[in-house]
């Protein structure tokens, strides 16, 4: 990462105010640091007013796997999955939190994945959880129009976090 960068990154982390639970679900051999997951965090928020809280929760193959079958249909575990925090419709506004929402990562996955595309797997952490955390921002790929800005959004991120283009 470039002196510049690095500068801008810290100076975000400075200014905005992100409570990170982070629950290790998971005996992975190797996991991201507190630090990147707050880091990837703030920079993927710059659009949330502040103080924004979430919960990152990093499972095996087998919580992903029902979990993505339970809310997504889906019979096989996922690298990433955002649950938006909702208000329920009978509790009143002036009762809502600053809880963005949560996502559930999949360490098996992940690494899975950074191998078959020859990524270096913290760059494929960072990548999912910013592109988890836009997703809990409202962002989304189901057509091309917006899978187009979503991309080029964190696109954008990882460049200023130093990291590739992803999609590259």
């Amino acid at each position: 990462m470039r002196m510049k960068d690095l500068m801008t990154v810290e100076a975000l982390i400075m200014s905005t105010s992100v409570d990170l639970e982070l629950q290790i679900m998971t005996e992975a051999a190797w996991l991201p640091a507190q630090h990147q997951f707050d880091e990837w965090a703030v920079a993927a928020l710059t659009e949330v007013e502040a103080p924004v809280e979430l919960v990152i929760r990093i499972v095996d193959a087998i919580e992903s796997h029902a979990l993505n079958n339970q809310f997504r249909d889906k019979d096989e575990p996922t690298n990433v999955l955002s649950f938006p925090f909702e208000l329920p419709d009978d509790l009143p506004t002036e009762l809502k939190n600053n809880h963005l929402g949560d996502l559930v990562i999949c360490a098996p996955v992940m690494h899975q994945e950074a191998v078959e595309q020859n990524k270096p797997e913290v760059a494929h952490w960072a990548h999912i959880v910013v592109h988890g955390l836009l997703h809990l921002q409202g962002y989304d790929h189901q057509n091309e129009s917006d899978a187009t800005t979503m991309e080029s959004k964190e696109v954008k991120i990882m460049n200023r976090l130093g990291y590739p283009d992803p999609y590259a």
